[in-house]
């Protein structure tokens, strides 16, 4: 198996502070179909897991000793699955954060728990949306963006390196190549591999803007660019992994476009309010996992981001079935899953939607004959 290497080591405060691991329910029989096993979790230190990817990866020689690999604009390493040892699955954790605009806080508060669940095996480690910071009015939040390749991307990219974790990071406020002409940032979410190579860049392509009298007014549109694009899956050691963000979730095309694409688990890093989470954010989750029979991988920001600002939390994981088998409490912290791709080909097996697909009527209404007078 390769020796195991030192694990990373852990930060004070965050540890464990809102882990939770749902039992996940079973999917019952459906008319002349096997009910389904579901998936086992653990919350049990996995280092082994760990020490095997970043084996393989320096077997491979894609794991430097030092030097970070070159980052251009959008991909700029060639991604790669890494293969756990066998009967092992891979373990994912979902991080739960309260950003503020305080961009050091935010770090050390993130650094924290990435570590932690470096230390309990995960390969995987997903942030939310606004990770870097949340900022207390648009001229703050265009001050405080940086370019993917300023100062605070190359500090995670150290940490993905020392902690041997791939990076999910969901919503990094960015300062484009436009951005000396346009004023206005990009909503990215930035994938790392475990040698701090950038192997995705996805842009948000739905901005938000969002107007309940009273309650929610949110206008993303007056300061962020629309992505361009939706970016092909990438391969990583817990599956093909589909990016997203926030209020991309509200969009069924763009998961069912990243299913068709190959993807296995769909991630919506996010900072919904209160008011809409409470009312949306489990049952849309659930929704997409349904459709497109991928898992879905939800972090969230919570609590009180700055005197205006209080996002809904509750970071979860949903099977290819549509059962939450994961969920953060309250407050910062972590979540864990096994994500049981074998299982995920059981569901899509067993009900294959994808191919049932009609893809020659969807788009378009045939208008109905009208009678001649």
């Amino acid at each position: 198996m390769g020796a195991r290497r030192r694990p990373c080591p852990q930060a004070a405060g965050p540890e464990g502070a809102a882990t939770s691991l749902a039992a996940p329910r079973g999917p019952p029989s459906l008319g002349g179909l096997s009910s389904l096993p579901p998936p086992r979790l653990s919350a049990a230190p996995r280092l082994p897991l760990r020490s095997v990817c970043r084996d393989l990866l320096r077997a491979q020689g894609r794991l430097p000793s030092s030097s970070p690999c070159p980052t251009a604009n959008g991909s700029s390493c060639p991604p790669g699955a890494m293969a756990g040892s066998p009967g092992l699955k891979p373990l994912v954790a979902v991080c739960q954060v309260t950003s503020t605009p305080d961009k050091e806080l935010n770090f050390a508060a993130c650094a924290g728990l990435v570590r932690e669940a470096a230390r309990r095996g995960a390969c995987l480690v997903f942030l939310p949306e606004g990770f870097d910071y949340i900022g207390s009015d648009t001229a703050e939040t265009l001050g405080l963006a940086e370019s993917l390749d300023g100062d605070l991307l190359g500090r995670y990219a150290g940490l993905a390196r020392d902690c041997g974790v791939w990076l999910s990071l969901g919503g990094f406020h960015e300062r484009g190549q436009d951005w000396p002409t346009t004023q206005r940032i990009y909503n990215c979410h930035v994938l790392l591999d475990p040698t701090g190579c950038r192997v995705a860049a996805y842009r948000k392509t739905h901005l938000c803007d969002v107007e309940l009298e009273g309650r929610v007014s949110m206008k993303e549109s007056s300061f962020t660019n629309p992505g361009p694009e939706i970016v092909p899956p990438v391969s990583t050691p817990a599956g093909k992994l589909g990016l997203s963000i926030c209020y991309d979730l509200r969009f069924p095309e763009i998961s069912l476009a990243l299913r068709r694409a190959g993807a296995e688990i769909l991630t919506y890093p996010s900072a919904f309010t209160v008011t809409t989470g409470s009312a949306h954010w489990e049952v849309l989750l659930r929704a997409r996992a349904i459709e497109s029979q991928c898992y879905v991988v939800a972090a969230a920001q919570t609590g009180k981001n700055h005197e205006r600002r209080t996002s809904y939390g509750h970071s979860l994981v949903v099977d290819p079935w549509g059962s939450v088998v994961a969920q953060c409490r309250e407050g910062p912290g972590l979540c864990y899953a096994e994500i049981d791709l074998d299982y995920l080909h059981r569901v899509r097996r067993e009900i294959p939607v994808h191919s049932h697909r009609r893809p020659d009527l969807y788009g378009t209404v045939a208008a109905a004959a009208m009678p001649v007078p």
